[in-house]
């Protein structure tokens, strides 16, 4: 084992306590990695959900991007740009992960009468391109961020079922030989000790029944 043992009983005690511990904490470990498992996989679909979408509003766009510069007076880029966005929080598992609700824009003021009726729709089609980047992002950190606690469970999972659990089961048992054979050699001793003042108290017996039958004659 990496470190040295004492084959004491308080540490017999201490790995028995540890082991009690990493027993009960493991179940718990595992349960977190299967249900972060569960969401990264549902991250991962919602990803590649959110990038179809993108792709698709890309593909909507794209045949008004030639059109951009004859908007004489209209940012439209600007217009299209998300003023603000609204996200809420969810746990899983324990991680606190941003959830995508809604976007809003700036208000869009132009003059209908000066402007085809083109222009509305090439900036429906790029607010609908910035809205999926923006959702995209979003889904993209969730994933990372329940990727990477997954990461961390299954490291202290490992640790756990590979390392912890089995240097304990170990030194226990090489804690319980050591106190074993001194045990053994105690109880050997004790016997060696006993018989030797068994002969004692015979061989004492034995003189004291000679002075006595001395003393007769």
């Amino acid at each position: 084992m990496a470190t040295k043992i004492k084959l004491t009983r308080p540490e017999l005690k201490r790995h028995r306590d540890a082991l009690v511990r990493f027993e009960r904490y493991l179940p718990m470990l595992q349960l977190k990695q299967q249900q972060l498992q569960i969401a990264v996989r549902q991250a991962a679909r919602e990803l590649q959900l959110a990038s179809e979408s993108l792709k698709k509003a890309q593909k909507q766009f794209e045949p008004s991007m030639t059109l951009l510069g004859d908007i004489a007076g209209i940012d439209i880029c600007a217009l299209s740009k998300p003023e603000e966005v609204k996200t809420s929080t969810s746990n899983i598992a324990g991680v606190n992960i941003p959830v995508f609700d809604d976007v809003v824009f700036p208000v869009a003021e132009y003059s209908l009468f000066a402007t085809g009726a083109w222009v509305d729709r090439v900036l429906v089609d790029l607010r609908c391109v910035n809205r999926c980047e923006v959702e995209m992002e979003i889904v993209e950190l969730q994933y990372r961020l329940l990727s990477r606690e997954l990461a961390k469970i299954v490291q202290r999972v490992n640790l756990f079922e590979k390392v912890k659990i089995p240097e304990a089961r170990e030194a226990i048992r090489v804690i319980r030989i050591k106190l074993g054979d001194e045990m053994t050699a105690a109880v050997g001793r004790a016997k060696i000790a006993k018989a030797k003042l068994d002969e004692s108290g015979t061989c004492t017996s034995m003189v004291d029944q000679s002075a006595d039958s001395e003393a007769h004659n």
